[in-house]
């Protein structure tokens, strides 16, 4: 199963860019930029890594992407990203990244953007690993600070294919970005939200209702709504999961008791993310073989998470039907 799921075609739509950070990196750039960092060695970074909860994530990542200040340094984190991915068989992969984290330091909105993009098209060329942009709204920021934001990102609508909203979820409901996400969809920006992750399932609906989005990132609480349940399987409305994440944020206590194969086997359409990897352990193939040492699961449903990433990308009809037929073809030959 192991060789399986190393050679299974994959596409990732739900991986923060920042949280691609690996310590050794953490380090070369804190010494490039000379920027002071609370650890002694890339091993001790590691074990701070060890998190009650979202928020006790949040307060590292944050201190973790001071290091990155020029436009090289967001390239460089980006492409060692897609290198991995490349690593994983990720033959197309769906970035957010998170500009008020660097804004608020003074970093220039098109140093964050330009610096990803630049390598996203590499990748492209050298590695054939196609790509999309996400900007993340932080939702413990204010409205006004993501609508100032929105207008940043305007110039750079090339380059940027939707918005979405992380950060905490406790106490900034979907509801508190309404607006915003409206002000985007008038700018033909796609729409995505975290919701369901910490929040109760009253988030995934009201991202779905209020916030309009395309996608739920994470949404493992739906279950607490039978009605939503349905509601997400009749629409197709994808989740974009993410196990070793929730494990280590202790949305669940261990791998047996996630409910994503549930999920897969209710008829919803969920998909396998590897979220923050550097912080959480593990990447695609690692969060992959996390459910199935955990869950007993058959190659077919674990070909069918990658299915259901490619119906739910934001590609043309042609390249989903190209990459379908390609994970199509390798079951076949499995």
């Amino acid at each position: 199963m192991k060789q399986f799921i190393e050679q299974l075609p994959k596409v990732e739509l739900h991986l923060h860019i920042e949280g691609t950070l690996e310590p050794e990196l953490m380090f070369e750039l804190a010494t490039r930029n000379q920027i002071a960092i609370p650890y002694a060695s890339p091993n001790e970074v590691r074990e701070a890594y060890q998190f009650s909860n979202l928020q006790s994530f949040l307060d590292i990542y944050y201190q973790g992407a001071n290091v990155l200040i020029h436009e090289q340094d967001f390239f460089d984190l980006t492409w060692a990203y897609l290198l991995r991915c490349q690593q994983d068989n990720v033959l197309h992969s769906e970035i957010f990244f998170d500009p008020q984290t660097h804004t608020a330091r003074g970093i220039a909105f098109e140093t964050v953007v330009n610096g990803i993009h630049r390598a996203l098209t590499q990748a492209k060329h050298e590695l054939g690993i196609s790509s999309q942009l996400i900007m993340c709204f932080l939702r413990h920021l204010s409205e006004e600070d993501a609508l100032a934001t929105l207008e940043q990102a305007l110039p750079f609508k090339d380059k940027i294919i939707a918005v979405g909203l992380d950060s905490s979820e406790q106490g900034n409901p979907p509801e508190k970005f309404a607006r915003v996400f409206a002000k985007a969809h008038e700018a033909s920006f796609l729409a995505v939200a975290h919701a369901g992750e910490e929040g109760p399932a009253l988030n995934v609906k009201n991202a779905m209702e209020l916030l309009k989005v395309q996608r739920v990132d994470h949404g493992v609480r739906c279950v607490e709504d039978p009605a939503l349940v349905a509601r997400l399987i009749q629409s197709r409305m994808p989740l974009t999961v993410c196990p070793l994440s929730n494990l280590k944020l202790k949305v669940v206590e261990n791998m047996e008791q996630h409910n994503v194969v549930d999920l897969l086997r209710q008829g919803l359409c969920v998909t396998l993310n590897s979220d923050d990897p550097a912080y959480f352990g593990g990447y695609m193939s690692d969060n992959f073989l996390a459910v199935a040492n955990a869950h007993p699961v058959t190659k077919q449903e674990l070909a069918q998470f990658s299915l259901n990433a490619i119906e739910a990308s934001f590609i043309s009809p042609e390249e989903k039907q190209r990459l379908t037929e390609r994970v199509s073809q390798f079951i076949r030959q499995a």
